[in-house]
């Protein structure tokens, strides 16, 4: 199986000709999805679901049943403990709730994807699933997830290897909302000092 890391947590896996793309969202390439026989969303977060992108691609899109997904009539709803197949690959859907983001804020429904009992995508969630994980896609940075959380994630897990997603927030597009949230979220008077500018 090939995998190929697009910008933060997009991953496009092939395999004989099977193009499967999982969590093609604002942040990552059109390119990901040239090609694609079936897409996998993790939860309803424009970093993860790009809809406009998405509407009109004419191929299966699985989702969680319970997100809300406007705009977007091809959704192929799953459940945890689903099993199906997408693109050729075997799927099994675990866990459910999007980890829990900062101040109360509302989270949503979030499933991770096991693919051909081999490589795991867990979107927003530190969800350790029952079954081995060769391959385990992890969540290395976010507004509701410590670096701390990540060691311990990869460590319950324990797969064979493991590469980093859900990493667009450590560069400059992620900057402006790092920003925002230290902003709103701190009484310290925080500002960004851009290279080279002085306070």
């Amino acid at each position: 199986m090939r995998i190929t890391k697009y910008t933060h947590a997009c991953v496009r896996l092939e395999q004989d000709g099977r193009v499967l793309v999982v969590d093609p969202g604002t942040w990552s390439e059109p390119e990901a999805l040239d090609g694609a026989d079936a897409v996998l969303v993790t939860h309803e977060h424009a970093d993860h679901l790009d809809v406009p992108r998405l509407a009109g691609l004419g191929v299966p899109v699985y989702a969680p049943a319970e997100a809300d997904i406007p705009r977007l009539d091809e959704v192929i709803r799953v459940s945890s403990g689903t099993e199906f197949e997408a693109a050729g690959f075997r799927v099994r859907a675990v866990g459910g709730r999007h980890a829990f983001i900062y101040g109360g804020r509302p989270d949503c429904a979030n499933l991770g994807y096991l693919v051909d009992d081999a490589v795991y995508h867990p979107g927003d969630s530190l969800h350790v699933p029952e079954q081995p994980v060769e391959t385990l896609l992890v969540p290395v940075h976010g507004s509701w997830v410590k670096t701390a959380e990540v060691i311990d994630f990869v460590k319950a897990v324990a797969p064979r290897r493991a590469c980093a997603i859900h990493d667009a927030q450590i560069n400059e597009r992620g900057l402006a909302s790092v920003n925002g949230w230290l902003a709103q979220e701190t009484d310290s008077g925080y500002r960004y000092l851009a290279p080279g500018e002085s306070l």
